[in-house]
């Protein structure tokens, strides 16, 4: 049930909350990793690299609520619970204890990386059925590319 109607009809509805809901997902975990492996980086890069995932927590958690809100325009419930997003991500998990700060950089490309990918499978998605939610998702690719090069200008 929805009490939010869409001018998108049930299909494209259907594609279109499917995409923000995945990106949804992606977007709270890449958060929780960052944040995880930020608690427990050490070595000589520590400060920097510390920063620079504070940075990734702040895009990651502001696109979340945008594509939280867009989902919700068009009548799609978002679901961002822990069940949800441990279930449904598509980023590896991360070790518990502290991480040394070249495997942190490692985890971040890695993650990056795999969200950008289901990112821009997304955007391929919703090209037809709602150019509004595909350009949040091309903002969003945008900047996350953005960190994902800085990570790997940090592994050179």
């Amino acid at each position: 049930m929805s009490v939010v109607k869409s001018t998108l009809s049930d299909d494209a509805r259907k594609v279109v909350g499917d995409a923000l809901q995945g990106a949804l997902v992606d977007l709270v975990d890449l958060s929780l990793v960052a944040k995880q492996v930020h608690w427990n980086i050490i070595g000589p890069r520590f400060r920097s690299v510390h920063l620079q995932l504070d940075d990734v927590v702040d895009t990651a958690r502001s696109y979340a609520d945008t594509v939280a809100e867009r989902a919700s325009a068009i009548g799609v419930s978002p679901d961002g619970r822990a069940e949800t997003v441990s279930k449904t991500s598509g980023i590896d998990t991360v070790q518990d204890s502290w991480i040394k700060d070249a495997e942190v950089v490692r985890v971040m490309i890695d993650a990056l990386g795999a969200v950008i990918a289901r990112m821009r499978q997304r955007i391929k998605e919703t090209d037809e059925p709602d150019p509004v939610t595909q350009d949040i998702l091309i903002g969003l690719t945008a900047d996350l590319e953005k960190h994902h090069w800085m990570f790997q200008a940090e592994s050179a």
